[in-house]
């Protein structure tokens, strides 16, 4: 419940500070007293956007700040939800600076609006005329019913089976329309990739391929070459190492002169070693490589093979063909494994679909089974009301198509007189009906639900000194359950409350202040004798009312 509201420099409030209690508060005061000003402050603290036009002195911030006792209220949930610190005292500051900027704070910790737009909803509802349109939109009236027959649970469990389901289905979609487009190109893509898979492209190597071509291209002149130079080296007399073995013997003469003329003789002696194994490895090579045409034409068409795949995908590497294989083989497969996921997916939504039908069935089941008492209990609170003829024709209808809220397609209808027929609500019911059917329908929720703090704001404008009396006591029988607070004209509905608050202006230093006040039962009796009979106040209306408050 809302425990104390402190209001600094906003519009022609200068500081304002007041605390208030459990059961039903009435704030009453004079046409511009500011009672307007004091919901707007309240507005803000409950998430509605701020201007720079709302400060009273544009040099100084202004600050709205309210209190709430949610000890009973089971929020710890909602606080965790947003990531909020939870505080059975819970305070949420709005601050305008002179800038224009705006920032709030839920037990000083700042929240953005959409946040403590999404927590205000558990701590205080307003109700105004503009508020009344919400009984004609059927999310609201689904809100009522499933509140009156504590579908919470099933709901809760049907939104998360419904996100799946769409999850689903939106999957089925993407993969029907990649197989449609795979259908088009598999066909070629297995073509590309049998094509690259003939090649043998994991063992080929192309340099390799290409010195292979060479060798076997150009045997007779390679042995003719290694031939020749092997007599070169080894040819006796004029051969190279015959002539080394000269050279050295000529050294080896003069190498116990001096160390240099060793060191020669050692480095010919060096070469000398080093062509004998040239001389050798000339010879193994001459008899490794002999004339063979079948292989010399198997390489050339493999090179052939390769050059040409390089060429058609537009690539210099091996290795990159080998890449361009590995995706165009996942392409493939991927084609070939989509009817199997497909049918896998479908399977998944038909269990899905059967989870949500079974869910849809029991909200259609609970719905419909308190329909008839709360009908019932509708029209007989708007008896006491002042519509003793007011009948509902609450219609829900089941569909096939899944929705926010189940299968189900709800209508209330109204008829206010005898004899009338029945039309939807929107269309049949006045403003002032509409409000007595929403005060109606939220004494009923207050036997069943936990709500917030209800402010209702004029709730009972255009509505006769009889029919007031019943709203005042609904509003008071209502205040048992929760704490209620009603901005009212007529002394009837004053008369009721726990508490009377007064708003009143007064004037300083030319500038006119909204000042509240809680009224003290004298001052409770002066109030109502006003309201009763104007500014000149008579014995009788202090009488009647002192009669209206016992």
């Amino acid at each position: 419940m809302l425990t104390a509201l402190t209001i600094t420099n906003y519009a022609i409030i200068d500081e304002l500070e007041v605390s208030f209690n459990n059961g039903f508060s009435i704030i009453t005061g004079e046409t511009g007293a500011g009672k307007s000003i004091l919901l707007g402050g309240l507005s803000l603290v409950l998430g509605k956007r701020a201007d720079l036009t709302q400060i009273k002195d544009k040099s100084k911030k202004c600050i709205i700040e309210a209190i709430f006792d949610i000890a009973n209220y089971d929020l710890k949930s909602v606080f965790t939800h947003k990531d909020l610190d939870y505080d059975p005292q819970t305070i949420i500051r709005r601050e305008i600076l002179p800038s224009g900027k705006s920032r709030a704070f839920v037990n000083d910790t700042p929240v953005n609006l959409e946040n403590l737009n999404y927590l205000s909803t558990y701590l205080l509802d307003i109700h105004s005329q503009h508020q009344t349109l919400q009984l004609v939109d059927d999310s609201y009236q689904f809100k009522v019913i499933d509140a009156l027959a504590k579908n919470d649970t099933i709901l809760n469990n049907y939104t998360s089976e419904l996100k799946l389901y769409k999850s689903l289905k939106t999957e089925l979609v993407k993969l029907q329309n990649s197989l449609s487009e795979a259908k088009k190109e598999y066909d070629y893509n297995l073509f590309l990739l049998n094509e690259l898979e003939e090649a043998q492209l994991e063992d080929a190597k192309l340099d390799e391929l290409e010195a292979a071509y060479e060798q076997l291209n150009n045997v007779e002149t390679i042995n003719e070459t290694l031939s020749y130079s092997k007599s070169l080296i080894d040819a006796e007399e004029l051969g190279i190492i015959e002539r080394l073995n000269e050279v050295k013997r000529q050294l080896s003469n003069i190498s116990l002169f001096g160390k240099q003329y060793e060191a020669i003789r050692t480095r010919i002696e060096s070469t000398a070693i080093e062509l004998d194994d040239i001389l050798l490895e000339l010879d193994n090579l001459e008899g490794q490589l002999s004339s063979d045409p079948q292989e010399l034409e198997n390489v050339s068409e493999k090179l052939k093979v390769i050059n040409n795949l390089l060429h058609k995908h537009s690539v210099s590497e091996v290795s990159e063909l080998l890449e361009i294989s590995e995706t165009l083989s996942q392409k493939v497969n991927a084609s070939e494994n989509l009817d199997t996921d497909i049918s896998e997916l479908e399977a998944k939504i038909k269990i899905s679909e059967e989870r949500l039908n079974t869910l849809a069935n029991e909200l259609h089941e609970k719905r419909a089974k308190i329909i008839p008492g709360f009908k019932k209990d509708l029209e007989n609170i708007l008896s006491q009301l002042g519509m003793p003829n007011a009948r509902f024709d609450i219609q829900l209808q089941m569909h096939e198509a899944f929705t926010y809220n189940g299968k189900d397609e709800l209508q209330f209808l109204f008829m206010a007189n005898k004899g009338g027929q029945f039309t939807e609500l929107k269309k049949s019911a006045s403003g002032g009906e509409l409000s007595r059917i929403m005060l109606a329908i939220k004494s009923i929720l207050a036997n069943y639900v936990k709500l917030p703090t209800l402010m209702f704001d004029e709730i009972d404008t255009g509505v006769s000194g009889e029919i007031s009396n019943k709203m005042g006591d609904i509003m008071r029988s209502m205040s048992k359950h929760m704490q209620i607070f009603s901005i009212t004209h007529l002394p009837q509905i004053a008369s009721k409350g726990n508490w009377h608050y007064k708003v009143y202006k007064t004037d300083k230093d030319d500038f006119s202040q909204t000042q509240m006040k809680l009224l003290s039962q004298d001052e409770r009796v002066v109030e109502l004798a006003q309201m009763l009979g104007g500014a000149d106040i008579t014995e009788s209306a202090i009488a009647h009312a002192k009669q209206l408050l016992n």
